[in-house]
């Protein structure tokens, strides 16, 4: 993705576009996510989320949980929880894995809550 999509709404904007930074993201000594290929998900008055490839992260470290939530923005949410990392770690990742038409570009990325993991790193720029 090297443009941004801007998808319509006065009320509840969302522009997804290619982040310039590294991420990478440590949980219970070892490495989740070592990526230069970021998604950067703006929506509305929300933090900006970084979406992160599935093939930058070591997904052996990750189990499927049965928690699901529900956007009307973007579709059904999928989450794992992080095995390394403790009660902290439960449901620490979010996924969606058939989002609507207009956020697709987040399919087959996945996005961690940065208060459940030990490090979440950008650089670059």
């Amino acid at each position: 993705m090297d443009k941004a999509v801007k998808i319509p709404g006065p009320d509840h904007p969302i522009t997804i576009e290619r982040s310039p930074l590294r991420v990478v993201v440590k949980a219970g000594g070892r490495v989740l996510v070592d990526s230069t290929s970021a998604l950067s998900l703006r929506e509305a008055s929300y933090p900006e989320v970084l979406y992160v490839p599935r093939e930058d992260v070591d997904m052996t470290l990750l189990e499927r949980t049965s928690h699901s939530t529900y956007c009307p923005y973007k579709g059904d949410c999928s989450y794992y929880s992080i095995s390394s990392g403790g009660q902290r770690g439960v449901n620490a990742v979010w996924s969606y894995e058939a989002p609507y038409e207009a956020v697709a570009s987040i399919k087959d990325h996945l996005a961690f809550y940065r208060d459940r993991v030990d490090t979440f790193e950008t650089s670059g720029a």
